[in-house]
Protein backbone atom coordinates (compact mmCIF):
# COMPACT_ATOMS: atom_id res chain seq x y z
CA UNK A 1 0.00 0.00 0.00
CA UNK A 2 2.79 2.59 0.65
CA UNK A 3 4.53 1.75 -2.48
CA UNK A 4 1.24 2.24 -4.36
CA UNK A 5 1.07 5.64 -2.67
CA UNK A 6 4.55 6.94 -3.57
CA UNK A 7 3.86 5.83 -6.97
CA UNK A 8 0.65 8.02 -7.51
CA UNK A 9 2.27 10.71 -5.70
CA UNK A 10 5.10 10.77 -8.10
CA UNK A 11 3.00 10.54 -11.29
CA UNK A 12 1.18 13.47 -10.07
CA UNK A 13 3.99 15.15 -9.50
CA UNK A 14 5.46 14.74 -13.06
CA UNK A 15 1.68 15.50 -14.31
CA UNK A 16 1.97 18.85 -12.39
CA UNK A 17 4.41 21.07 -14.63
CA UNK A 18 1.68 19.87 -17.81
CA UNK A 19 -1.25 21.16 -16.33
CA UNK A 20 0.50 24.35 -15.79
CA UNK A 21 1.23 24.80 -19.12
CA UNK A 22 -2.52 24.56 -19.62
CA UNK A 23 -3.75 26.68 -23.15
CA UNK A 24 0.18 27.02 -24.22
CA UNK A 25 0.95 23.71 -24.67
CA UNK A 26 -2.82 23.42 -26.83
CA UNK A 27 -1.78 26.68 -28.17
CA UNK A 28 1.47 24.69 -29.24
CA UNK A 29 -0.54 21.44 -30.64
CA UNK A 30 -1.45 23.87 -33.95
CA UNK A 31 -4.70 25.00 -35.33
CA UNK A 32 -6.14 28.28 -36.55
CA UNK A 33 -7.09 31.26 -34.66
CA UNK A 34 -9.56 34.10 -35.86
CA UNK A 35 -8.97 37.81 -34.64
CA UNK A 36 -11.09 40.32 -35.45
CA UNK A 37 -9.27 43.54 -35.44
CA UNK A 38 -10.06 47.22 -35.36
CA UNK A 39 -8.56 48.54 -38.56
CA UNK A 40 -6.18 50.96 -36.56
CA UNK A 41 -4.11 48.03 -35.34
CA UNK A 42 -3.75 46.53 -39.15
CA UNK A 43 0.00 47.12 -38.38
CA UNK A 44 0.96 46.05 -35.33
CA UNK A 45 -1.46 43.46 -34.76
CA UNK A 46 0.29 42.25 -38.53
CA UNK A 47 3.58 41.86 -36.80
CA UNK A 48 2.20 40.29 -33.94
CA UNK A 49 0.44 37.79 -35.43
CA UNK A 50 3.65 37.14 -37.46
CA UNK A 51 5.30 36.63 -33.96
CA UNK A 52 2.77 34.73 -32.30
CA UNK A 53 2.69 32.12 -35.51
CA UNK A 54 6.66 31.54 -34.93
CA UNK A 55 6.44 30.72 -31.33
CA UNK A 56 3.82 28.14 -31.68
CA UNK A 57 4.39 25.57 -34.53
CA UNK A 58 1.45 24.68 -36.22
CA UNK A 59 -0.35 28.00 -35.79
CA UNK A 60 -2.30 29.79 -37.96
CA UNK A 61 -3.23 33.88 -37.34
CA UNK A 62 -6.38 35.02 -39.69
CA UNK A 63 -6.97 38.88 -39.31
CA UNK A 64 -10.49 40.31 -40.30
CA UNK A 65 -9.75 44.21 -40.17
CA UNK A 66 -12.29 46.59 -40.12
CA UNK A 67 -14.17 49.64 -38.54
CA UNK A 68 -15.12 48.43 -34.75
CA UNK A 69 -18.33 48.84 -35.15
CA UNK A 70 -18.81 46.89 -38.43
CA UNK A 71 -16.72 44.47 -36.28
CA UNK A 72 -18.82 43.84 -32.73
CA UNK A 73 -21.86 43.87 -35.43
CA UNK A 74 -20.62 40.68 -37.09
CA UNK A 75 -19.59 39.39 -33.83
CA UNK A 76 -23.02 39.34 -32.33
CA UNK A 77 -24.83 38.08 -35.96
CA UNK A 78 -22.95 34.96 -35.07
CA UNK A 79 -19.61 35.22 -37.47
CA UNK A 80 -17.44 32.94 -36.06
CA UNK A 81 -14.21 34.62 -34.46
CA UNK A 82 -11.79 33.84 -31.84
CA UNK A 83 -10.98 37.10 -30.68
CA UNK A 84 -12.39 40.22 -30.66
CA UNK A 85 -9.40 43.94 -30.61
CA UNK A 86 -11.83 46.89 -30.15
CA UNK A 87 -10.69 50.17 -30.58
CA UNK A 88 -12.93 51.39 -28.48
CA UNK A 89 -14.88 50.47 -25.21
CA UNK A 90 -18.07 51.15 -26.39
CA UNK A 91 -18.31 48.32 -29.34
CA UNK A 92 -16.53 46.01 -27.17
CA UNK A 93 -19.65 46.84 -24.41
CA UNK A 94 -21.91 45.56 -27.26
CA UNK A 95 -20.47 42.42 -27.42
CA UNK A 96 -20.48 41.60 -23.75
CA UNK A 97 -23.86 43.16 -23.75
CA UNK A 98 -24.51 40.31 -26.55
CA UNK A 99 -23.19 37.72 -24.47
CA UNK A 100 -20.42 36.85 -26.62
CA UNK A 101 -17.63 37.79 -24.40
CA UNK A 102 -16.61 38.46 -21.26
CA UNK A 103 -13.35 40.33 -19.31
CA UNK A 104 -12.41 42.24 -21.73
CA UNK A 105 -8.97 43.38 -21.20
CA UNK A 106 -7.50 46.51 -21.83
CA UNK A 107 -4.40 46.95 -24.07
CA UNK A 108 -3.53 50.13 -25.40
CA UNK A 109 -4.32 53.65 -25.80
CA UNK A 110 -4.15 55.98 -29.48
CA UNK A 111 -4.62 59.50 -29.96
CA UNK A 112 -5.41 62.03 -32.86
CA UNK A 113 -3.79 63.66 -34.75
CA UNK A 114 -3.82 65.84 -37.88
CA UNK A 115 -2.28 63.74 -40.79
CA UNK A 116 -0.90 66.52 -43.52
CA UNK A 117 1.22 65.42 -46.95
CA UNK A 118 4.88 65.45 -46.07
CA UNK A 119 6.62 68.44 -45.52
CA UNK A 120 3.19 70.30 -44.32
CA UNK A 121 2.99 72.39 -47.03
CA UNK A 122 0.18 74.34 -45.35
CA UNK A 123 1.90 75.00 -42.24
CA UNK A 124 -0.88 73.48 -39.75
CA UNK A 125 0.03 73.57 -36.55
CA UNK A 126 -3.65 73.02 -34.66
CA UNK A 127 -6.57 72.51 -35.16
CA UNK A 128 -7.52 76.09 -35.84
CA UNK A 129 -4.90 75.85 -38.41
CA UNK A 130 -7.75 73.83 -40.76
CA UNK A 131 -10.20 76.51 -41.25
CA UNK A 132 -10.50 77.43 -45.12
CA UNK A 133 -8.64 73.65 -45.46
CA UNK A 134 -10.65 70.50 -47.11
CA UNK A 135 -9.68 67.51 -44.34
CA UNK A 136 -10.82 64.46 -43.85
CA UNK A 137 -12.56 62.53 -40.80
CA UNK A 138 -13.82 59.03 -40.13
CA UNK A 139 -17.82 58.54 -39.42
CA UNK A 140 -19.12 58.94 -35.96
CA UNK A 141 -19.97 55.37 -35.61
CA UNK A 142 -16.62 54.31 -35.29
CA UNK A 143 -14.26 55.28 -32.34
CA UNK A 144 -11.78 57.40 -34.60
CA UNK A 145 -15.07 59.41 -35.40
CA UNK A 146 -16.07 59.44 -32.16
CA UNK A 147 -12.82 60.93 -31.38
CA UNK A 148 -12.70 63.12 -33.74
CA UNK A 149 -16.62 64.64 -32.73
CA UNK A 150 -14.87 65.35 -29.05
CA UNK A 151 -12.23 66.85 -30.43
CA UNK A 152 -14.13 69.29 -32.99
CA UNK A 153 -16.61 69.98 -30.57
CA UNK A 154 -16.38 73.73 -29.80
CA UNK A 155 -14.29 74.46 -32.94
CA UNK A 156 -17.02 75.56 -35.67
CA UNK A 157 -14.99 72.80 -37.74
CA UNK A 158 -16.32 70.44 -39.88
CA UNK A 159 -14.75 67.54 -42.81
CA UNK A 160 -15.57 67.51 -46.00
CA UNK A 161 -16.06 63.68 -46.08
CA UNK A 162 -16.84 61.27 -43.50
CA UNK A 163 -15.10 57.62 -44.27
CA UNK A 164 -15.87 54.14 -42.74
CA UNK A 165 -12.67 53.67 -40.95
CA UNK A 166 -9.52 55.29 -40.64
CA UNK A 167 -7.63 53.39 -42.95
CA UNK A 168 -9.46 55.62 -45.61
CA UNK A 169 -9.52 58.12 -44.16
CA UNK A 170 -6.14 58.36 -44.45
CA UNK A 171 -6.22 57.33 -47.89
CA UNK A 172 -8.69 60.34 -49.32
CA UNK A 173 -5.22 62.21 -47.55
CA UNK A 174 -2.89 60.02 -49.69
CA UNK A 175 -4.54 60.22 -52.71
CA UNK A 176 -4.94 64.13 -52.81
CA UNK A 177 -8.48 64.54 -52.30
CA UNK A 178 -8.16 66.41 -49.02
CA UNK A 179 -5.43 68.86 -47.16
CA UNK A 180 -5.46 67.03 -44.13
CA UNK A 181 -7.11 64.17 -42.45
CA UNK A 182 -8.05 63.08 -38.87
CA UNK A 183 -6.36 59.73 -37.93
CA UNK A 184 -4.54 58.02 -35.49
CA UNK A 185 -0.84 58.92 -34.53
CA UNK A 186 -0.32 55.25 -35.11
CA UNK A 187 -1.44 55.85 -38.89
CA UNK A 188 0.90 58.61 -39.59
CA UNK A 189 4.10 56.34 -38.27
CA UNK A 190 2.93 53.23 -40.48
CA UNK A 191 2.27 55.56 -43.50
CA UNK A 192 6.60 56.51 -42.82
CA UNK A 193 7.29 58.89 -45.15
CA UNK A 194 4.33 59.46 -47.04
CA UNK A 195 2.69 62.09 -44.45
CA UNK A 196 3.42 63.76 -41.49
CA UNK A 197 1.62 63.93 -37.85
CA UNK A 198 0.39 66.82 -35.95
CA UNK A 199 -0.24 66.22 -32.67
CA UNK A 200 -2.86 68.70 -31.13
CA UNK A 201 -3.82 69.30 -27.58
CA UNK A 202 -7.82 68.54 -28.11
CA UNK A 203 -6.81 65.29 -28.55
CA UNK A 204 -6.32 64.17 -25.23
CA UNK A 205 -9.86 64.77 -24.09
CA UNK A 206 -10.14 62.02 -26.94
CA UNK A 207 -8.06 59.18 -26.09
CA UNK A 208 -9.19 55.67 -27.57
CA UNK A 209 -9.00 52.66 -25.37
CA UNK A 210 -8.18 49.35 -27.02
CA UNK A 211 -10.17 46.37 -25.22
CA UNK A 212 -9.12 43.06 -26.51
CA UNK A 213 -11.01 39.41 -25.67
CA UNK A 214 -11.46 35.85 -25.92
CA UNK A 215 -15.10 35.25 -27.57
CA UNK A 216 -17.34 32.63 -26.00
CA UNK A 217 -18.06 30.50 -28.77
CA UNK A 218 -14.87 30.94 -30.07
CA UNK A 219 -14.06 27.86 -32.40
CA UNK A 220 -10.31 27.54 -31.08
CA UNK A 221 -10.73 28.93 -27.02
CA UNK A 222 -6.97 28.00 -26.36
CA UNK A 223 -5.86 29.47 -29.22
CA UNK A 224 -8.36 32.29 -28.62
CA UNK A 225 -6.92 33.07 -24.66
CA UNK A 226 -3.27 31.99 -25.79
CA UNK A 227 -3.34 35.08 -28.58
CA UNK A 228 -5.23 37.10 -26.34
CA UNK A 229 -2.39 36.96 -23.13
CA UNK A 230 -0.11 37.47 -26.22
CA UNK A 231 -1.60 41.00 -27.39
CA UNK A 232 -1.08 42.19 -23.37
CA UNK A 233 2.00 40.84 -23.17
CA UNK A 234 3.75 42.65 -26.72
CA UNK A 235 4.07 46.46 -25.41
CA UNK A 236 7.33 46.81 -27.31
CA UNK A 237 6.05 46.13 -30.42
CA UNK A 238 2.42 48.41 -30.12
CA UNK A 239 4.67 51.15 -28.44
CA UNK A 240 7.16 51.10 -31.79
CA UNK A 241 3.58 51.87 -33.77
CA UNK A 242 2.69 54.79 -32.13
CA UNK A 243 0.20 52.95 -29.28
CA UNK A 244 0.49 54.46 -25.75
CA UNK A 245 0.47 52.25 -22.76
CA UNK A 246 -3.04 52.06 -20.58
Amino acid sequence: MRHQTILAAAAALALAPLAACGSGAEADAGGTVTVFAAASLTGAFTEIGERFEAEHEGVQVEFNFAGSSDLAAQITEGAPADVFASADESNMDKVVEAGAAADPATFALNRLVIAVPEGNPDGVTGLGDLAGLDFAACAAEVPCGAAALTALDGTGLTPVTYEADVKSTLQRLLLGEVDAALVYRTDTIAADTDVDGVEFPESAAALNTYPIAALDDAPNPELAAAFTAYVLDARAVLETAGFERP
